[in-house]
């Protein structure tokens, strides 16, 4: 055989029939990339497993080591094929319990090979198979058609367990990393020998072989301690050199002007800036200062003031004869904008108006659902300069939008929005690359912003303006408590009582919508095997109660594909207190203030992601009155869903609860892609529990670009940024 690289393709090294569920599965071609599928956990096989793993798989597949005890076959008839079968059951003993295996095979001998040659009484197998809602009946155990091992005929201490796909079985997996490790003779190491020395970490072949065959958990562990740091630095390396090269771009200064139009709103403020507020404008003033382009996120909680300080960024550009955009997600969030900001500035906003101030500008909106002549009207605006802000949606991106001079792009709920979105609104700057600001109401942990905001500075609002009062969350159980249902419309009639407004958010638009989608196209959450109703729908909902629980109030309703008219409508209705309860789905979830709102009823609460629920609840308790957030729910006790909200509802703290969310969910959908065999960005390293192999590797990766920027001495490092940058990673690293 030729020598085997790295880059060898895999059928060459382990045949065609061995390679093809590999790739078909976890899309595995090149031996490199199966010797990067590390396990996700290892079996000790002398000792056999706990009942517990079965309860902590369920839905999923579970991996057991188990002692084979009695077996039975049984005959039944096989009614398609009209015709005796046999099936065979197994008892096998774990640590504290028993699981019971079931074979269903057309011929009996098939069912005694089985017995004879894997499951033997008093041998260890390894088994695997899914958990599901009928594992445990007859009050016991049983997994179907089980992927069986035989332990004995394996010499490891540990066995590893791989992620798997579709119908791939780990014995594939591990024959043919073993092929592979056997004959692969050259391994890229990309990290410099000095790094190496430093650190304390194996070379990296060494590693490959003790992650994949180890005797003990020390070389597991010492194995996956060197892995984690090639993962961490790789990606820490290219946000580094991203840094650099930032400081390279020539951008132009905004520093302002004294007696300007940012000095003028500063005196007229009706209230006082937060410190934590002047802190981050402190920081977001000395960055527009630099010759360089401000490249910054500004992360806070749900009404801690990133508006205003976003607003006077803008106005600082302004005095520096610059103009400001702000994109939106969505008409509803950018239309909120218009008003506020027009509403916060005041006769600054009438620039070329009968008394308007003398530093005053023009706030234009531009959305797609305008009218032709309010369009143009506000295209000659944006093109003169006219406008020094400019609010608006994907319509701003379009290539008849012209500036005279942007100096600062705000982008707001900065995650809605793709990386050639953001590039496009930048690229209409005529001096150079605007400044960029962006803002998330979904506090980030410390290591995403690390790991996936890493080239960006970061300011955090962790305090709330005054005014904002607590909200009271509570979980309301219908599985356990269905008479509480009646309770919670009872509760929003005592609410509007006291001449209050309350929201009412449904997961769907319709009935007819597929069960499985929110409005915004994102995954609804759900438990494995559920079989409860569809989730609630706002043209159902709406409906039933304004002729039902809450007839003779006003109830109006309010979705996505409303026409942009009709939702600025309600919104404005609602807003102007001429509706009493609006059902809506998340398309209130940012931006909409309605100070008299001070209620929520989350319906079906547990389809929604734990930074959604906080974000939702985040609209009520803004004008200084108590919020309550009822969250409604059919999820049973115990269950993750439950968990979730009763978490959510344990604490206001939008920084813990980012926390929990990195914990709840799969890390690699942080990242954008599922953590689970294909596709997976990150394979060993945790953005929760690495946090110091993540600080070392980004405080290595900026001493080696500040020495050698291009990477020219270290040319295997630099051919894996490239490799980064031409796959589904350059996703996250750009999400800013």
């Amino acid at each position: 055989m030729a020598q085997v690289t790295w880059d060898t393709k895999l059928a060459t090294v382990v045949g065609g029939q061995a390679a093809k569920p590999l790739a078909e599965h976890l899309d595995i071609q090149t031996v490199g990339e199966l010797l990067e599928h590390y396990p996700r956990r290892y079996l000790e096989l002398e000792e056999v497993s706990s009942v517990h793993d079965l309860f902590d798989a369920q839905g999923g597949l579970v991996t057991l080591v188990a002692r084979v005890g009695s077996a039975e076959i049984h005959t039944y008839l096989d009614k398609r094929r009209k015709r005796t079968a046999y099936r065979t059951e197994v008892e096998a003993r774990l640590g504290d319990g028993q699981v019971w295996m079931t074979f269903f095979d057309p011929h009996k001998g098939m069912a005694t090979g089985r017995l004879e040659k894997h499951l033997r009484p008093g041998s260890s197998v390894m088994l695997s198979g899914k958990v599901g809602q009928n594992t445990f009946k007859r009050n016991r155990w049983e997994l179907t058609q089980p992927e069986i091992t035989d332990v004995e005929e394996d010499p490891s201490p540990l066995l590893p367990v791989y992620p798997l796909s579709g119908k791939l079985r780990s014995d594939q997996v591990r024959r043919a990393m073993r092929i592979a490790l056997d004959v692969v003779t050259d391994i890229p190491d990309v990290l410099p020998a000095r790094l190496r020395e430093e650190h304390g970490l194996l070379e990296v072949a060494q590693a490959l072989r003790w992650i994949h065959r180890p005797q003990d958990r020390r070389q597991a562990g010492a194995a996956a301690k060197r892995l984690k740091f090639d993962e961490a630095f790789v990606a820490q390396v290219a946000l580094a050199q991203r840094r650099h090269e930032q400081r390279l771009v020539r951008s132009e200064p905004r520093t302002g002007a004294s007696g300007g139009i940012f000095d003028a709103f500063d005196a007229r403020m009706p209230f006082e800036l937060t410190a934590g507020q002047r802190r981050v404008e402190e920081e977001i003033l000395g960055d527009l200062a630099q010759e360089h382009p401000m490249r910054r996120l500004l992360q806070g909680e749900v009404g801690s003031g990133k508006t205003v300080v976003a607003l006077r960024a803008m106005l600082r550009v302004i005095d520096s004869g610059g103009q400001a955009a702000l994109l939106a997600p969505t008409e509803v969030l950018a239309q909120q904008h218009h008003r506020s900001i027009t509403a916060m500035l005041g006769d600054l906003a009438e620039a070329d108006r009968l008394g308007a101030a003398a530093e005053a500008t023009r706030v234009v909106l531009l959305t797609g659902s305008m009218t032709a002549a309010v369009r143009r009207e506000a295209l000659l605006e944006t093109a003169s300069g006219a406008a020094g802000i400019v609010i608006g949606t994907h319509a701003l991106l379009e290539g008849v939008v012209q500036f005279a001079d942007l100096g600062l792009v705000v982008v707001d709920e900065q995650h809605r929005f793709g990386v050639e979105q953001r590039a496009a609104l930048s690229a209409k700057a005529g001096q150079g690359p605007p400044h960029e600001l962006v803002m998330t109401a979904t506090p980030i942990p410390r290591t995403v912003a690390m790991t996936v905001f890493g080239d960006l500075a970061t300011s955090a609002l962790t305090e709330l303006p005054a005014g904002r009062s607590p909200i009271q969350t509570t979980v309301v159980p219908l599985t356990d408590q269905p008479a509480w249902f009646d309770r919670v419309w009872s509760r929003v009639r005592e609410e509007v009582g006291k001449g209050h407004q309350v929201y009412v958010v449904c997961p769907r638009i319709a009935a007819t919508d597929k069960d499985a989608t929110l409005e915004s196209g994102e995954q609804l959450l759900d438990e494995p095997g559920d079989e409860r109703p569809a989730p609630a729908a706002v043209e159902q909902v709406a409906p039933s109660l304004a002729g039902g629980a809450l007839s003779g109030l006003r109830v109006a309703a309010m979705h996505g594909r409303l026409p942009a008219e009709e939702k600025e409508r309600a919104m404005l209705a609602f807003a102007a207190g001429e509706v009493d309860v609006l059902v809506s789905t998340t398309v209130i979830e940012v931006g909409v203030d309605v100070a008299n709102a001070t209620m929520m009823v989350l319906l079906d609460a547990d389809r929604f992601g734990v930074s959604q629920l906080h974000q939702l609840r985040g609209r009520v308790g803004r004008g200084g009155h108590h919020g309550l957030c009822l969250m409604v729910t059919t999820a049973y006790a115990g269950s993750a869903s439950r968990a979730r909200l009763e978490a959510v509802a344990s604490t206001t703290d939008g920084f813990k609860l980012a926390e929990l969310d990195l914990e709840l969910r799969r890390e690699g959908d942080v990242l954008g892609k599922e953590q689970s065999g294909k596709g997976r960005s990150l394979r060993l390293l945790s953005i929760i529990k690495d946090v110091d192999v993540i600080e070392e590797a980004r405080a290595a990766a900026t001493d080696v670009i500040e020495t050698d920027p291009l990477l020219e001495q270290t040319p295997l490092l630099r051919a894996a940024i490239d490799a980064l940058g031409r796959r589904a990673e350059t996703d996250f690293l750009d999400k800013a």
